[in-house]
């Protein structure tokens, strides 16, 4: 979910520049910094990045900066009038500029005049806003398509590891049923039918079976979601959890050093998924 897009433009001698950007967060979080003249506006504009970019801390600056002179100041010329005359009668010995210059510095001497915003500039601020979103979700999207590399590369991973247990799994039940038989032999008056029931409970207990379907039916899932549905990052979240559960009841019951190390493989491409999905939208 980050992401950087900035637009410009000028209307009317103004230059409005827009930055918008995002870090990851599990809902649409806005910041935004906005000038005082467009502050009327500003729930029109939530509503754009609202609609757009759908999730994200996301922070929004609109910088507005007047690039011609204006002649909006309006000197009250009545009122300095005033100011200066009740300053005469208070003060009658001053020079008529001295007067002058604490009257202007009295309240409503000098003013701007109301510049209100016009449908014109409130358009074309819509339009730099929509620009900026559009040169953001652009970042995204290249983004995206790494991301997407990325995480198709770490699920083959684990679906290759998840190959490689095959032949030790095998080597696995036959090293447990020598060690029993072993063990057989070095006791005397032992019920060998209550022997080999018990053996065959653990060795029911150590199968895997069920759980290298399990996460081959998960991994093909993660995969068929990341390639066809949109905004699938909660989704990929749930998923991948899923995956991370087979794997853990997989290496508790592996019993099996060079499962126990392909074990560790998948759990460390795991992570580089859990951590990338929180980027996925």
């Amino acid at each position: 979910m980050t992401g950087f897009g900035r637009a410009e433009n000028v209307f009317e001698g103004k230059k409005i520049t827009i930055d918008i950007k995002s870090l990851n967060s599990k809902s649409f979080d806005l910041n935004i910094k906005i000038p005082l003249r467009y502050k009327e506006k500003e729930f029109e504009i939530r509503k754009i990045l609202n609609d757009r970019i759908i999730r994200g801390k996301v922070d929004c600056y609109i910088n507005l900066e007047n690039l011609e002179e204006s002649n909006d100041v309006k000197i009250n010329k009545s009122l300095i009038d005033s100011y200066v005359n009740e300053l005469k009668n208070i003060a009658s010995d001053g020079p008529d500029f001295e007067y002058l210059k604490m009257a202007v510095r009295l309240p409503d001497a000098i003013t701007s005049r109301p510049d209100e915003l016009t449908e014109g500039e409130w358009e074309a601020l819509a339009k730099i806003v929509n620009a900026a979103v559009d040169r953001f979700e652009d970042f995204r999207k290249t983004e995206g398509r790494i991301l997407h590399e990325e995480l198709d590369r770490n699920i083959k991973n684990i679906d290759q590891y998840l190959g490689e247990v095959l032949p030790f799994e095998e080597e696995r039940i036959v090293s447990v049923k020598e060690r029993y038989q072993k063990s057989l032999k070095e006791f005397e008056n032992v019920d060998e039918t209550r022997f080999y029931q018990e053996m065959a409970y653990f060795t029911e207990k150590l199968d895997i079976s069920e759980e290298k379907v399990r996460l081959t039916q998960h991994l093909k899932y993660y995969k068929e979601v990341m390639d066809n549905e949109d905004y699938n990052g909660k989704k990929l979240g749930f998923i991948s959890q899923e995956i991370g559960r087979e794997i853990n009841t997989l290496g508790s019951k592996a019993n099996h050093a060079e499962i126990q190390k392909l074990v560790v493989k998948m759990k460390d491409d795991l992570e580089k998924i859990k951590e990338q999905t929180l980027n996925v939208l």
